[in-house]
């Protein structure tokens, strides 16, 4: 399970003021008591999802899926530094995103550690990169 504390709701709140389907999804990681997985496989639900694994795995699998994009390395100080908002209006403009799982999986990302997530997709660049 994936823990949202309180402060870091605030922390994206205060990023997100004005995006109100990240305000709603903020707000259901609250209610489920800063449970992310939990919170995630209900707004997945509501935008016509059907998730068919356990909550972790199922947020993991998704997140996974957008590495590429998430770990496009214009927006990475930004997530290195909490910031979601580039990251955030990027996804929103890829039409098989669904919107509203937007901020959970970023919130996910951040959790996991930006550079952590990044690094299977960064081994497989320098390979490249070096000519392997």
């Amino acid at each position: 399970m994936t823990q949202v504390t309180s402060q870091e709701i605030a922390l994206f709140r205060s990023q997100l003021i004005d995006d109100p389907v990240a305000m709603e999804a903020l707000d259901l990681i609250e209610d489920c008591e800063g449970d992310l997985e939990d919170a995630a496989m209900t707004l997945a639900i509501k935008a016509g999802q059907e998730p068919e694994r356990a909550n972790s795995e199922w947020l993991d699998a998704l997140a996974k899926k957008w590495r590429a994009v998430i770990c496009e390395s214009e927006f990475r100080e930004e997530l290195l530094n909490n910031t979601i908002l580039g990251m955030m209006a990027h996804l929103k403009t890829m039409p098989t995103f669904p919107k509203i799982l937007a901020t959970p999986v970023l919130i996910y990302v951040l959790k996991q550690g930006v550079n952590n997530f990044c690094e299977p997709l960064d081994a497989i660049k320098s390979g490249i990169d070096s000519g392997e």
